[in-house]
Formats: C-alpha cells, structure tokens, sequence
C-alpha cells in the first residue's frame, strides 16, 4: 500500500510540475501574439505611403510593372514560399498550411521551386516529396523578422534574376478571430495588373501632386522591393502570430487535461489514504476487543 501511494504522490508532482511548464508556454503565446499582430498593424502606415508611391508613378508616367502574359504563364517551373513552424506543440498548424500549399501548387502549371520557412513544414514538405531549394529559420521575434525577410528576398531574386522562374507565390496561416486561423496564397511577382491600374486611380491626399525625380524606372524598382518586403514581413508576422494562437489553444486543452489528471490522482490518493486509514482503526479496534 505505502508502495502504491509513493506512486500516486509521485504522478502528482510530475503532473504539477508539467502544468507548471504548460502555464508558462501558454503565458509566453499569450505575450507573443500581441507583439506580432502590434507589428502588423504598425506596417499600415508604412504600406500607404510605399502605396501612394507606386500610385505615383502609374499614374505620372503611365509605366506598369510587368503582368503575366501567356508567355509568362507556360514557364517550367514558378517559385514558392511556405511559411510553417520550428517548433511543436502547435497543434495542426504545419498540416494545415502543407496540405493547403500541396493543393494549390497541384493547380499551377510547371515545377514548383519552394523554400520553406520552419523545419517542421519543411519535413511536411519532403515527405510530400516537392521540391525544396532551401530552409529559412522563423525568427524568434519581431526584431529578427526583418533580417530573415531580408535573406528570403536576396535567395529567391539570385534564383529570379538567372531566369529559373517568373512568378512567385506565398503560403502562409493567417489569424481570423481568437485561436482560429487560415491557409492564404497570394502572388508576389508578377505585379497584378488590375491592382495596378487600381493604384493608379487613387486619389492624391493633397493638391500637390508628387514629381518623381532621377529615373522613373529606378524609382519604381525601389518601391517595389519595398512592396515585397512589406508583403513577406506581414506575412511572417502573421504566420507567427497564428502558430502563438495554435499553441495558446492547444496549451489551454493540455491545462484542461491535467487539470483532470490532477482531479484523479487526488482523489484517489485520499480514498487509498482513507482505506489505510480504516484499515489501522479496524486492526486497532479488533486488538482492543480481543484484549477485552
């Protein structure tokens, strides 16, 4: 019996102590989600005035970036960036975003070239058996999410520029409402051309239309690596902010769950502590009537 209840105090501190643990990953997802949806919304600003200078320039010059023709669309191979996550504990949050980026990439004419961002997507990938040129680690805060967007636009444009392929897509999760997300596909490159001709009927905020000085192309390649950065970093944050929000759910099933064990274990380490207990005062009470 003394075996027994050594047992059950021992499950009970190992429950605790991982409930310990549970609690603080479920703090920590908490406090990132918050810093990473502030980042998004702190892109706003920025993304306007990038946008009123792309509108700038289709509308001063009359030049667009280039739109994909039916030359465009019979190219071998297209690339493609799949945002996931290095860590666990995150529910179906890889499936998801794997299974969604295997669909859609089945629908695109050519070969798929994929870069991966996170080691688990990346092995979802692989065992799907696409393509992958290369893995990129998430950054482990919004300060790191720049520098990592930075090597992701130099990797992919090196591969661009030797003519390996013309259009670019991006897969990522995006946050809807509470611990709920969904798997979006956007194509960076080409540059839509009705989202271009859309810029350049915006209206100018002020009676002082803009001028662009130097070269209208150099202006205009600036302002769109700007507009890739901000879609690639927004992406980013949003993956990561749903990856913290797939963790806080799961999190909160795993407290619900040891909140149980806990519940069990307690109540049967009193019940084998009461048997003893009953146990010693029938011995006792049984001495005692035979003595008498």
């Amino acid at each position: 019996m003394s075996e027994t209840i050594t047992s059950l105090s021992r499950q009970i501190r190992s429950a605790a102590d991982l409930q310990s643990v549970v609690r603080t990953m479920k703090a920590l997802a908490a406090s990132s989600i918050g810093q990473y949806e502030k980042s998004v919304h702190a892109l706003e600003d920025y993304y306007r005035t990038v946008e009123q200078g792309l509108s700038a320039c289709f509308r001063g010059t009359g030049q667009m970036a280039s739109d994909p023709s039916d030359a465009q669309r019979s190219q071998p191979s297209f690339g493609a960036i799949v945002f996931g996550s290095d860590q666990g504990l995150v529910g179906r949050f890889n499936d998801v975003i794997a299974d969604y980026a295997i669909r859609e990439l089945a629908t695109l004419p050519g070969e798929p070239k994929i870069w991966a961002v996170g080691e688990r997507v990346h092995a979802r990938l692989a065992d799907a058996g696409l393509p992958l040129l290369g893995l990129f680690a998430l950054p482990g805060s919004v300060q790191a999410i720049a520098p990592m967007v930075g090597r992701i636009q130099v990797e992919s444009e090196t591969h661009r520029s030797r003519g390996e392929y013309t259009q670019l897509y991006l897969f990522h999760n995006r946050p809807v409402a509470g611990p709920l997300y969904e798997p979006v596909r956007q194509r960076l490159l080409p540059l839509d051309g009705g989202w271009q001709r859309g810029l350049a009927r915006l209206p100018w905020p002020t009676r002082v239309l803009p001028e662009i000085l130097f070269s209208d192309s150099a202006t205009l390649r600036a302002l769109i690596r700007e507009y890739l950065f901000i879609s690639l970093y927004r992406a980013c944050a949003e993956s990561l902010a749903s990856e913290n929000a797939s963790r806080l759910s799961a999190m909160e099933r795993a407290d619900k769950n040891i909140n149980d064990l806990l519940e069990g274990l307690h109540g049967s380490f009193n019940q084998l502590r009461q048997s003893g207990i009953d146990e010693e005062l029938f011995d006792v009470i049984s001495g005692y009537e035979a003595l008498d």
